[in-house]
């Protein structure tokens, strides 16, 4: 990690500026097929209940044979947000940012700004890295200061009946089957997904998180 400048391509005091792309299950014409992509977010306990997990899944809807062309875009910076103060501002973020096979992370530390912009924290005293694990390859992690990283395909967990959805638009169905036809079965995404000890985030125990994807 001593060299992850370098890697990076930025300076010692290069700030890279990013705008937000996000959208779900590519709805957006000016995300479609990119990592930038945003299908859904997830925040939940870690099976150690001191921890907690952060997920962005990315690149919806991938069929087997797009998943194994499908990559991060190295110019995506992917940024969970954490409010751990109830103000909707974040107080901390975790970056995760993909080079040449490898997603690197930054975090969880104070942003230089909140909002829109961010500077990829390169000097935050957590961080870690993970090669990212390849379609029809067994799952790569790592682990780095009490935290966890892994990047790369995996089952996209989206559930969606859209025969019924689309009856129900139409005013010929009432309600939703239980538990219905899951439409999207068998289609893939990216995932990022990072474990950290809660006693790296701070605050009360009650946070606010939510994920953001920006292009330099």
């Amino acid at each position: 990690m001593k060299n992850l400048k370098t890697v990076l391509g930025i300076g010692v005091i290069a700030v890279a500026s990013f705008f937000i792309i996000a959208a779900d299950h590519i709805d957006a014409p000016a995300v479609k097929g990119g990592s930038s992509d945003i299908t859904d977010f997830y925040a939940f306990q870690g099976q150690d209940t001191n921890n907690i997990v952060f997920v962005a899944n990315l690149q919806g809807l991938l069929s087997p044979m797009a998943t194994s062309e499908a990559m991060f875009q190295e110019d995506v910076l992917i940024e969970f947000n954490i409010d751990n103060t109830g103000d909707n501002v974040e107080d901390l973020v975790i970056q995760a940012i993909p080079r040449n096979g490898t997603m690197y992370f930054f975090g969880p530390v104070a942003p230089a700004k909140p909002g829109l912009e961010s500077t990829i924290m390169t000097n935050a005293t957590a961080m870690g890295s993970v090669a990212i694990t390849l379609y029809g390859t067994n799952a790569i992690t790592s682990s780095n200061a009490g935290m966890k990283f892994f990047a790369g395909p995996r089952d996209d967990p989206f559930f969606m009946d859209f025969a019924q959805y689309s009856a129900i638009i139409g005013g010929t169905a009432a309600g939703f089957n239980n538990p219905g036809a899951d439409t999207f079965a068998g289609s893939n995404v990216l995932s990022v997904v990072v474990e950290v000890p809660k006693s790296m985030i701070g605050g009360t125990g009650t946070i606010n998180t939510w994920v953001e994807s920006k292009r330099k």
